[in-house]
């Protein structure tokens, strides 16, 4: 039995740093504040874990494009 192989994404994300931690139900939680700073001004420190989370969870990623495109597409 051969054993799976991680692909270079995988292995990335498995090194990444984890702290400031953030679950993703707080990610949830925040994302609406989160994209309002996005399309405001440059986030803040204060949103370092958000970042941290969201570079390592293609799940709460992928939520934060769709609602970043969402509320972008809406202003057009």
């Amino acid at each position: 039995m051969n054993p799976r192989r991680l692909d270079l994404r995988a292995s990335r994300l498995l090194t990444l740093p984890t702290e400031p931690w953030l679950s993703c139900d707080d990610c949830f939680r925040y994302l609406d504040a989160y994209v309002e700073q996005v399309l405001t001004e440059a986030p803040g420190p204060e949103w370092e874990a958000m970042r941290v989370h969201l570079s390592g969870c293609p799940a709460c990623e992928e939520e934060a494009e769709s609602l970043l495109a969402l509320v972008v597409s809406d202003d057009v």
